[in-house]
């Protein structure tokens, strides 16, 4: 069950709850949804008559914490929506990132083979609500933008539906936890969620920052003599690491992960710009969690 545990006003002032608790349940593994408000002819065509008041809640399928005290999510599978009922003229995917104190971005890779666009389609909003905090790569096919929309409301729900079973170092030993609970768990037909440590630090240009990123996982293999299982997860965007998370000219792509319980990740990442691929090879810290 979702539960609010952070309530921002317009000026993101806390209403309710803290930034702690927030903190406290991603880092336990809890699915990340937040709560808007606005007007259509505000957020949406400021050339339209409709002031009708929208309640959003959307999904981040993709959430990180940072340095233990530092949190945020990115919506990982929307395309842009025309609403109140249509997708939006150009095929892209639209990475919403939104940071614990309200702040957000977004990026957005076209996946139509056309040519740039001369401005983010997404910041054609009401001046006096939209508060710019750095555009980038605006002549491409990638562009991004960090910005500050007042929305009426802002409410942070979780759900901690996820128990930890296993955690392991790079190297793969155990730190806690029963390897055998998570294969039994995964045997068993449920849903498993990693957070690894360091996905991002190839991003870092200096000493990379302490971070996890959280994500659902798809199909699972256990090779039941050498012991180790593997997962291939959903897709998720790799930022830099940073406080607050801010999206920049070439911090910042997209891809799978395959994770081992021995510390192995195999990943394949996309340039936004160009749409052509790369492979990593990693050993990483890893936490697993198991759906309730």
């Amino acid at each position: 069950m979702f539960k609010s545990v952070l309530e921002l006003s317009q000026q993101r002032e806390i209403l309710s709850g803290s930034r702690e608790n927030l903190v406290q349940s991603i880092k336990s593994g809890a699915d990340l949804r937040i709560y808007t408000e606005f007007r259509h002819n505000e957020h949406i065509d400021t050339t339209s008559g409709n002031n009708e008041l929208i309640k959003e809640v959307s999904e981040f399928r993709a959430t990180y914490l940072i340095e233990d005290k530092w949190c945020a999510g990115i919506m990982t599978l929307r395309q842009p929506a025309s609403l109140p009922g249509a997708f939006g003229p150009r095929a892209s995917m639209s990475f919403f990132m939104y940071n614990m104190d309200g702040t957000q971005a977004i990026a957005r890779p076209f996946l139509d083979g056309g040519g740039p666009e001369k401005q983010n389609a997404e910041v054609g909003c009401t001046e006096s609500l939209f508060h710019d905090m750095g555009r980038y790569d605006l002549d491409t096919t990638a562009p991004s933008t960090n910005f500050v929309y007042d929305f009426y409301s802002y409410k942070f729900y979780t759900n901690e539906c996820f128990s930890e079973v296993y955690a392991a170092d790079e190297k793969g030993n155990a730190v806690s936890g029963s390897l055998k609970a998570l294969t039994d768990a995964a045997s068993d037909g449920a849903e498993i969620k990693v957070a690894i440590s360091g996905m991002c630090d190839a991003l870092c240009e200096r000493e990379p920052i302490k971070h996890e990123l959280m994500i659902q996982t798809g199909p699972m293999y256990f090779y039941t003599e050498t012991n180790y299982m593997l997962t291939e997860s959903h897709p998720f965007v790799r930022v830099q690491p940073n406080i607050p998370m801010r999206y920049g000219s070439g911090n910042w792509d997209f891809g799978w992960v395959i994770a081992r319980t021995d510390g192995h990740v195999a990943g394949l990442w996309y340039d936004p710009q160009t749409l052509k691929t790369s492979r990593t090879f990693e050993n990483k810290a890893m936490r697993w969690f198991v759906k309730k």
